[in-house]
């Protein structure tokens, strides 16, 4: 039970930093881009929303599809491995003594364990597709929660650079509020993400830092090349 639970949280927390480092940065690049081009923040404020409606739903849906395709793909291989205990059965005991190979465990002894598995068909199916495919069965809805997780985390992730625009009336005005909020959650999200995958988190950090700048910056620098301001 504990080991699903680990399983859930890590994939939540997979989603959401998905969700969130796209949220915080692409609105970020938009509004700074369009700052560069209007005076006006409620030009801003609509089409950051409009980005965000669009970008939540994309990044949500690509979140469904791929948890759809996980859940095809175990499945299609769960099927091939029922298949494959029913036809050829002494190929796959042995594949099941290959496994416990690994552990180092007695010639004798894996003979013995793979005839007791073979016992129960569930069981033995199981096995092989954890050991010898590495597939874990996927979460019950999993394709759904993806989706509203990343959906939910872009929303949250795009108000942020967004939130200034809302109380400024000018463009480049808001834009500067904008940036110090924006990089501050950059670095405090850079610095969580780092920690949870093992990360050095200073310098994890600072490179999503430096990644929002540089696609703000880039966005911005364009907008004023264009209209030649």
């Amino acid at each position: 039970m504990h080991h699903e639970q680990h399983v859930t949280s890590s994939e939540i927390i997979r989603d959401i930093v998905i969700g969130m480092s796209d949220g915080l940065t692409v609105p970020f690049a938009l509004a700074a881009g369009l700052s560069g081009a209007v005076s006006s923040s409620g030009l801003v404020v609509t089409a950051g929303i409009a980005e965000i409606v669009a970008g939540s739903i994309a990044m949500g849906l690509g979140g469904f599809l791929a948890g759809r395709t996980e859940a095809d793909h175990y499945n299609s291989e769960l099927q091939r491995e029922y298949n494959e205990v029913e036809r050829v059965p002494d190929q796959e005991k042995t594949e099941v003594m290959e496994v416990f190979a690994d552990f180092g465990l007695s010639k004798h002894l894996q003979r013995e364990l793979a005839d007791e598995m073979a016992k129960d068909k569930d069981k033995w199916v199981d096995f092989m597709m954890r050991y010898e495919l590495g597939l874990e069965k996927p979460q019950p809805n999993r394709a759904t929660k993806s989706a509203i997780t990343i959906g939910v985390s872009y929303i949250i992730g795009g108000i942020i650079p967004l939130s200034p625009y809302f109380f400024i009336n000018e463009a480049q005005s808001a834009l500067y509020y904008s940036c110090g909020i924006t990089l501050i959650c950059l670095f405090i999200f850079g610095y969580f993400k780092s920690k949870m995958t093992g990360q050095p988190a200073l310098s994890g950090a600072l490179k999503v830092v430096v990644i929002g700048t540089l696609a703000a910056g880039a966005a911005f620098m364009m907008a004023k090349l264009i209209n030649g301001k």
